[in-house]
Order: C-alpha cells, then sequence, then structure tokens
C-alpha cells in the first residue's frame, strides 16, 4: 500500500512539470504583450530579460507556498489519504484545464484555477468525512474549510479586476494628457523625470516590497525597515540622473529602458507570484509523505496538522521549476495564440477583429456613449478641445507590404502597463496573496487602451465584446475548476488507485488531442482559393488582382452550387450543411474586402482614383452571387433537415442539367482569368440570353407539372426558389463580367 502512494509522489511531480509548462503557456506571456506589442526592444532581448526575471523570481515564491498547503482548507481535519486524494484531483483537473484555454487562446488565471480546485477538492473530500460521521452535520464544513483566508483571497482576485481597470486608465489618461501622442520632443525635456519616477516605483515596489516574500527578507529586514523613504528619494535621484545621461549619451528614449526593466521586473513578480499554482500542490504533498513516512502510522489515521508548520525553502526545486519555465517560454506556440488575443484587444489601430459583438456589449458601448455626451455638457468646450488635443494622434504613412511593422501600441502605454502591473502584482506578493497575475495585467491592458481611446466607435462593441468574452471565461474557469476537482476527488475516493490510473490515461489522452489539435490550427495557411485584398496602388494593378480574385470565387461558386444540387438529390444533410458553410466562408472573405475599402482608397494613386470605382463595384457583384448561393443553399438543407418530400425525378434531373451547362459556362469563365484572355469575355456576355432562356424553359415545365401531377406545395416552393435564385446567381455573374470586360477594354487592351 506504501507503494501506492510513493507512485501517486512520482505522478504529481510530473504532471507539476507538465502543469508548468501549460500553465507558463498561458500565464507567462502576460508580461511579454507589453514589450511585443510596442516593438520598443527586439523580440530576442525581451526573452532573454524575462527569463532572468523568471529564474529571479522563483526564488522568492516560497513564502507563498503557504496557501497550497493551509490557505483553502485545515489540514489538520485530513488524514494523509485524503489530503492526497485532494491534491491528485487538483493536479490533474488543473493541467486539463488550462491546457483546454490556451488550445482556445484565451487567458485564464492559473491562480482562480489552483484556489478553486483546492476549494472544490476539499469540499467534497469534507462532505464524504461529514456524511461518514453520526455527529457531524453540513453546518461542520466550516471546521473542514480555511474560510476566512479563502474568502480573503478569492475576494482579492475579484478586487483586482476592478483596481487594474480603473489603476491603468487612470494613470495612462494622465500621462497620455501631458506626453500626448507626439511625446518624442516632450519626452526629450521631461524623460528623465519620467524615467525616474518609472524606474524607482518599479525597484521600488518590485525589488523592496516583493523581498518579503522570500526567505532571505530576515538578513535585510533591519537594513530595510524604517528606511523606506530614503530608499525612495535615493532610487528616484540615482534612476533620474541614470535617465538623463542615456538620454543625452545614447540618443534613444528612456522608454526603452523603462520597457526594458519593467518586463524584468513583471516577469520576476509573475514568477514569484504565480510559481506556487504550478508546484505548490506537489510540493505540500512531497513534505506531506516525508512527514507520514517517518511517523509509522497508517495512511488513514496519520493526521495532517504537519502542513500546519512553516516548512523550508527547497532552493533546488524552485531552481528546476524556473528553468522549466524559461524553456516554456522560449517554445510554447500556445503561448503566441494568448498573446494575439491580449495584443488585438489593445491594438491602437484598426485590425481583424476576433470577437463578434453581442447584446451586452452593445449595450455597454451605448451607455458609455451617451455618458460621454453629458459629460461634454458639462464640461467647458475650451477644456474639451484641450483635452483632445492630447489624445490627437500621428497619421503615420508606410506601405501597404509594411504595415505588419506597425506597433499595436506606442511606447508610453507600454511603460505604464508595465509599471502599474508590476506594482500593483508586487504589493499583493509582499501580502502573501496568491493575485491573478493574468487578471491583473489583462484588466490593465485593457484600462490603458480605454484611456488611449483605442476602443474607438469604428471597434469599440468588438472589443469590449472580447473583454466580456475573457471575463465570462475567467468565471467558468472557477466554476468549472471547482465542480471538476470535486467530482475527480470523489471518483479517486471511490476508485482508488485503478481510478487514478484511468484518470492519468485519459489527462495524457487528452493533452495529446489538445496539442494536434493546436498544432493543425497554427499550420492552417491561407488557402490557394482564398479571396485577397487589392494591395496595388494603380488601375491596371487593380484589375490584375481583381482577376484572381474573380477566378477564384468563380471556382468555389461552381463547386458550392454542384454540391447543393448533389446534396439536395441524395438528401444527403452532411452535404449540405457543408455547403452552408462553405458559402458562409466565401461570404465573410467578401465582407472582409469591403470593410477594407477605406483603407484601399486611402492607398490610391491620385492618377488611379477611379480605380476605385472599378473596385467597388467588383465587390457589389461578388456580394450578390455569395448572397444568391447563400438562399440557395439555406433552402435546400431547410427542406431536407425538415423531412420533405424528395424533388421528383424529372425535377432533379432538369436541376442536374442546369448544373451541367452552368458548369461549363464557370469553367469557362475560370479559363478566361487565369489565362488572361479577357477579349473573350464577350462571348461569356453572349450566353447570358440562353441561360435565362433554359431556365424559363424549366419553370414552364415545372407550372405545367405543378397543374396535372404535382402534389407537394413545399416541393414546387424549393423548386421555383431555386431556379429563379439561379437566374439571380446568373445575372450578378454576368454583371461582373460585363463591368470587368468595360474596364479591361478602358484601359486599352
Amino acid at each position: 500500500m506504501d507503494n501506492i502512494y510513493l507512485l501517486m509522489i512520482v505522478a504529481l511531480a510530473i504532471l507539476a512539470i507538465a502543469d508548468l509548462v501549460v500553465g507558463v503557456s498561458n500565464d507567462a506571456i502576460n508580461f511579454l504583450n507589453s514589450a511585443i506589442g510596442s516593438k520598443a526592444i527586439p523580440f530576442k532581448t525581451i526573452m532573454i530579460i524575462a527569463s532572468l526575471g523568471i529564474f529571479l523570481g522563483a526564488a522568492s515564491s516560497s513564502g507563498l507556498m503557504e496557501v497550497a498547503r493551509k490557505g483553502i482548507f485545515v489540514p489538520g481535519e485530513f488524514y494523509f489519504n485524503e489530503i492526497m486524494i485532494i491534491f491528485m484531483a487538483v493536479m490533474i483537473t488543473d493541467i486539463l484545464l488550462l491546457d483546454f484555454f490556451n488550445t482556445l487562446g484565451l487567458p485564464t488565471s492559473t491562480t482562480v484555477s489552483i484556489v478553486f480546485e483546492l476549494l472544490g477538492a476539499a469540499v467534497i473530500m469534507s462532505l464524504i468525512k461529514i456524511s461518514a460521521s453520526n455527529s457531524e452535520t453540513f453546518s461542520d464544513l466550516v471546521n473542514y474549510i480555511n474560510t476566512e483566508k479563502a474568502i480573503e483571497i478569492i475576494s482579492g482576485i475579484l478586487l483586482s479586476v476592478v483596481i487594474a481597470f480603473t489603476v491603468g486608465a487612470l494613470v495612462q489618461w494622465i500621462s497620455r494628457l501631458i506626453f500626448t501622442f507626439h511625446y518624442e520632443q516632450k519626452i526629450k525635456n521631461f524623460g528623465a523625470l519620467f524615467g525616474g519616477i518609472a524606474l524607482t516605483a518599479i525597484t521600488y515596489f518590485i525589488f523592496m516590497k516583493g523581498l518579503k516574500g522570500t526567505p532571505y527578507y530576515g538578513d535585510m529586514k533591519d537594513i530595510l525597515e524604517g528606511n523606506e523613504i530614503y530608499i525612495i528619494a535615493a532610487s528616484f535621484v540615482l534612476w533620474t540622473t541614470l535617465s538623463y545621461l542615456y538620454q543625452k549619451i545614447t540618443k534613444k528614449s528612456i522608454l526603452i529602458i523603462v520597457i526594458a526593466v519593467g518586463t524584468f521586473g513583471l516577469a520576476l513578480a509573475f514568477s514569484g507570484n504565480d510559481l506556487v499554482n504550478f508546484i505548490g500542490v506537489p510540493m505540500a504533498a512531497w513534505h506531506s509523505f516525508e512527514a507520514w513516512s517517518a511517523s509509522g502510522v497508517d495512511a488513514t489515521t496519520f493526521s495532517m496538522e504537519v502542513l500546519d508548520k512553516k516548512v523550508p525553502a527547497e532552493p533546488l526545486l524552485l531552481f528546476i521549476a524556473g528553468a522549466v519555465m524559461v524553456i516554456t517560454l522560449w517554445f510554447s506556440k500556445k503561448a503566441r495564440t494568448v498573446a494575439d488575443t491580449e495584443i488585438g484587444l489593445a491594438r491602437q489601430d484598426e485590425t481583424k477583429e476576433k470577437f463578434k459583438p453581442n447584446m451586452l456589449s452593445r449595450a455597454v458601448v451605448k451607455g458609455s456613449t451617451k455618458l460621454a455626451t453629458m459629460l461634454g455638457a458639462v464640461i467647458p468646450q475650451a477644456t474639451q478641445d484641450k483635452i483632445n488635443n492630447s489624445f490627437e494622434k500621428p497619421v503615420v504613412t508606410l506601405p501597404k507590404h509594411k504595415t505588419y511593422e506597425l506597433p499595436a501600441f506606442d511606447m508610453i502605454r507600454a511603460s505604464v502597463n508595465l509599471m502599474v502591473a508590476g506594482i500593483l502584482i508586487s504589493i499583493a506578493t509582499s501580502l502573501k496573496l496568491p493575485l491573478s497575475t493574468t487578471y491583473v495585467t489583462f484588466m490593465v491592458a485593457m484600462g490603458t487602451s480605454l484611456a488611449d481611446k483605442a476602443w474607438g466607435r469604428e471597434s469599440a462593441v468588438y472589443r469590449v465584446a472580447g473583454v466580456l468574452n475573457v471575463i465570462g471565461g475567467w468565471f467558468f474557469t472557477a466554476f468549472s475548476a471547482f465542480v471538476a476537482a470535486g467530482l475527480l476527488a470523489y471518483l479517486i475516493y471511490i476508485g482508488g488507485s485503478a481510478m487514478i490510473a484511468v484518470l492519468l490515461f485519459l489527462a495524457v489522452l487528452l493533452l495529446i488531442r489538445n496539442y494536434i489539435s493546436h498544432k493543425k490550427k497554427s499550420e492552417v495557411i491561407t488557402a490557394p482559393d482564398e479571396l485577397k485584398k487589392a494591395e496595388s496602388s494603380t488601375v491596371q494593378g487593380i484589375i490584375e488582382e481583381s482577376a484572381d480574385n474573380i477566378s477564384k470565387a468563380v471556382s468555389r461558386t461552381n463547386k458550392i452550387y454542384t454540391n447543393i444540387i448533389s446534396g439536395l438529390s441524395k438528401e444527403n444533410l452532411k452535404k449540405l450543411k457543408k455547403s452552408r458553410e462553405t458559402v458562409e466562408k466565401l461570404s465573410d472573405e467578401v465582407d472582409e474586402l469591403r470593410n477594407n475599402i477605406f483603407y484601399f482608397i486611402k492607398n490610391l494613386d491620385e492618377t488611379s482614383v477611379r480605380g476605385s470605382n472599378f473596385y467597388i463595384m467588383i465587390l457589389g457583384y461578388l456580394t450578390d452571387i455569395t448572397q444568391s448561393l447563400e438562399y440557395i443553399a439555406k433552402v435546400s438543407y431547410k427542406h431536407v433537415n425538415n423531412n420533405h418530400k424528395k424533388l421528383r425525378y424529372n425535377q432533379i434531373k432538369d436541376l442536374q442539367e442546369i448544373d451541367s451547362k452552368f458548369e461549363h459556362l464557370l469553367v469557362d469563365i475560370k479559363s478566361i482569368f487565369d489565362n488572361r484572355e479577357f477579349e473573350k469575355l464577350d462571348e461569356i456576355l453572349m450566353r447570358k440570353q440562353k441561360a435565362f432562356e433554359d431556365i424559363s424553359e424549366m419553370i414552364e415545365k415545372q407550372i405545367t407539372r405543378t397543374r396535372t401531377e404535382e402534389s407537394s406545395p413545399k416541393n414546387t416552393t424549393l423548386y421555383f426558389s431555386l431556379l429563379l435564385e439561379t437566374k439571380d446567381l446568373v445575372t450578378a455573374l454576368s454583371n461582373l463580367m460585363e463591368e470587368y470586360y468595360k474596364s479591361y477594354s478602358a484601359n486599352g487592351k
């Protein structure tokens, strides 16, 4: 039996390493987002700075290890075998839950996960003990759970969301009011002062306050305590002087140093605060196993009061954990996926929005707009003008093919993000509160984005929806962590070692499955037939680029239409559903091209503005084509899904005949555009009337059938709908060819 617990310790050690990898993929990227988004420092330099911060931070995390042992439950109320069940359930749940969020690319909180997992598993184990007792009732649950500390931790985590957002927004608004978006000259004049304040704040709160969480604080306690004012004053003078010298000698902005030091400090604070989330439980399990092994008492009767005592730090284990975190930071692709979410929501400029607006996000934006209007009526116009001048954004001209080089936001915002987040996290670390670094860094970034007016009328509804989705995911994390850990604890209790083996096997399978799924998503490249935005600035270039899009759209139209007719004739619901999804994808791509019209027109040469009219008309006809396909796909799917009568043999035969002729037409059009034989377009236009005649003939046939032999109203409705919408599809296609042929001819070709 003793071997079972030894194997559990080995399993927990392996899970700890896996949890470090999975957890860092989610959390570690949080402190890199500001530096990456601002592009102030080369990526490799950022990674080196962050790695050093993680190593040093790992050594300062020992004080927080108490949370895993006695922060959530009362260890003296449990026996060794029960504690091991709790720890095993927590670790299996934690690794699966975090990997799930990483695969989705959503930032979640490792702190919230571990706290609610410990709470869920401990509550279930407590209820099991209470149910087995003749003298205890449900009200005795409070004897098992450290309710005071648990409420303090949970309320601190939730409160951090509001505080981080508010403080981030306020500090950013004041910073922007002072430095404006045209900050280069002001940074030259006042950069030394800003650098002195920012670096002093980072130094004091992260390095001085953060030391309280380490076992080394006792050696410096006498020197540090009581001398805080002198330390702050000396730091300010030192950093201000160094900032002044740096700017004078290198002619570079001090903001680069602030971002570098801020990244290092935030990495250090993250590691010191969050390491407990990954290895706190396994270390507590190891200390429990050591105490139980030395006692000689049976596992079912050995009380875990030993966990109430302070346990010395394990420098070697902390060093190994820090090394695993650093390696993960360098090689995790999932970390980059999570980074894209936060940077996208904080981006100053317009971008392809990842989230779709919802009713709540619309309500928030409308309410905020009305509030801003009311405030505008109270604040004097002169004051408003002065404030608006500070928030006037510079116009950056960059070649179209180099727009990816633009930073997501400037260095002022990056500095504020790092400074505020680092200070808040280090304060919590010094108080031994496992604050959620994800919540803090994310909400600070969102607060500074709001203050910087990155959420304008064009993007606010999407960005707010994204923030609400992420916050909703946080609540889902807490709920699912509590329930899942409790369920696993119960399963392990009734299933024993066999259930542990099964759960570990399932965990490995799910991790492998998620890894393969994420790898496939990350390796997806632009499909060869995907429509592309026009990047040319000349009329001839626009015509040339549009030819490729038309060829791809025609080819996909051909496949979609054929698949719909085939699916309808065979009543293949799966095929019809796939066709609907394919049409939606094509429609989304056309919508994306239409959304880019503003930037397309801005990019045109003065001599090529007339090309915009051609491009807009082309997109309009492509929209007409997709709308016709969407309708045909929708009514066909609805008919089969509702289990209506199958189309008659003659109806199917007529539709297949139309499909065959339509296919020949589309193949010829694709060939013309692929080979750039645009002079043949007049031949295509001449075939329009013949297509209309064929469809009219089919309509006449159906009218006759309806009067004599047709017995299904649904069939008749569907058949006429397909024919009439196919006619509209041919019309849109003909208009597209005619517009292209006119523009081609007008350009002397």
